[in-house]
C-alpha cells in the first residue's frame, strides 16, 4: 500500500472515528458526507479489512479500526504540530537565509539590508555568496539571487528592484594628464580599465531625447574580474572606466573622481531579486526585498 496516497485517507478516518459521525466529520473537513464515506470505503479496500461497523444507530469501530485509530490520532497530532510550527516560523522566521549577489551591491545595498533584517528577525542566519557569475538557486541551495542585467529564461520568479546607468569617469589627475574629452571620439585617446562584464566594443547613449545609441571601440590598458579592483584602479589614476552610477556617483560628489563626457552614459542595467519560492514567499524574504529596494534607491539617487 502506498503510504503517501494513504495519508489523507487515514486523516479522514481519524476524524470520523474521533467525532463518531460521518456528518460531523464531513462538516469539520469541509467535505460532503458522501465524499467522506467514499474515502473510508477506499481505505478499507486498500487495507483489505473492515474498520467501521455502520448501523441504524450510527457507527462503531472494529477491533482493527480501534487499533488504527490509536495510531492515526498520533498522526493527526503530528500534522497539527507541523502546521503550528510553520505558522510560528512565519510570524518569527529563523534559520539559514542563503543569498547570492554581485560585488557591486555588497557594501552599500545588501549588507545594510541584511543588518536591518537581522534586527527585525534575530533568528535569521544570513549565508552570503558574493559572485558576479550566475549561480543556480536550487543546485546551490540558495533562497535568493540579486542580479543585474537582462534575465535568462528561468523557472524562478523575479521581482524588479530598480535600474542603474553607467558613467564615464576617471580621477582628476588622470584627466589633467590628457587632452580634454569633448566628444565621443575623444574617448579613444584615453586608456580604459575594462570591468568584468565589458568587451572592447561598448555602447554610449546621449542623455538628451531622442536617445541615440553609439557604438564605440575602447582599448583597454588594464582588465580585471572584480568591480572593486576597477574602481581602485581608477582612483589610483591608472585609466578611465565606464562604471555603474550608484558606485561612482558618491566618489564624483566627494571629488575623488570626475565624470567624463557628462552628456553621454553607458547602458541601463535593470536590477532584480530572483527567488525560488513558487507559492507565497516567507515573510523575511519579502522584507529583504523591501530593504534591498530601499537601500538601492538611496544610493542610486
Amino acid at each position: 500500500m502506498n503510504s503517501t496516497k494513504a495519508m489523507p485517507l487515514l486523516l479522514v478516518f481519524a476524524q470520523v472515528a474521533r467525532l463518531e459521525s460521518f456528518t460531523a466529520a464531513a462538516d469539520s473537513l469541509g467535505m460532503s458526507k458522501s465524499a467522506v464515506s467514499q474515502q473510508l470505503k477506499r481505505l478499507e479496500e486498500q487495507l483489505g479489512q473492515q474498520l467501521l461497523i455502520r448501523n441504524t444507530r450510527g457507527m462503531a469501530l472494529t477491533s482493527v479500526g480501534e487499533k488504527l485509530f490509536s495510531r492515526c490520532e498520533l498522526l493527526q497530532d503530528q500534522v497539527d504540530l507541523a502546521l503550528q510550527e510553520l505558522e510560528s516560523n512565519k510570524a518569527s522566521p529563523s534559520g539559514v537565509f542563503s543569498i547570492t549577489l554581485p560585488h557591486s551591491c555588497e557594501r552599500d545595498v545588501v549588507i545594510p539590508a541584511l543588518r536591518q533584517l537581522c534586527i527585525e528577525y534575530p533568528g535569521i542566519e544570513p549565508n552570503v555568496v558574493v559572485s558576479d557569475q550566475v549561480i543556480d538557486l536550487v543546485q546551490n541551495k540558495l533562497d535568493v539571487a540579486l542580479t543585474f542585467g537582462d534575465l535568462q529564461d528561468s523557472q524562478y520568479r523575479a521581482l524588479p528592484i530598480g535600474a542603474t546607468g553607467e558613467i564615464f569617469c576617471a580621477s582628476a589627475a588622470y584627466v589633467i594628464q590628457h587632452n580634454p574629452v569633448e566628444c565621443i571620439d575623444d574617448l579613444q585617446t584615453l586608456g580604459w580599465i575594462r570591468a568584468p562584464w565589458q568587451q572592447q566594443k561598448l555602447f554610449a547613449y546621449e542623455n538628451a531625447a531622442p536617445v541615440t545609441k553609439i557604438e564605440i571601440m575602447l582599448s583597454a590598458c588594464a582588465t580585471t574580474n572584480a568591480l572593486s579592483s576597477a574602481v581602485e584602479m581608477v582612483l589610483n589614476h591608472m585609466g578611465a572606466a565606464l562604471l555603474p552610477s550608484f558606485i561612482v556617483a558618491p566618489l564624483i560628489a566627494s571629488g575623488q573622481l570626475v565624470q567624463i563626457l557628462p552628456a553621454h552614459q553607458g547602458r541601463q542595467w535593470p536590477f532584480y531579486m530572483v527567488h525560488r519560492f513558487q507559492t507565497e514567499k516567507p515573510v523575511h524574504v519579502t522584507r529583504f526585498y523591501q530593504l534591498v529596494k530601499h537601500y538601492f534607491i538611496k544610493v542610486n539617487c
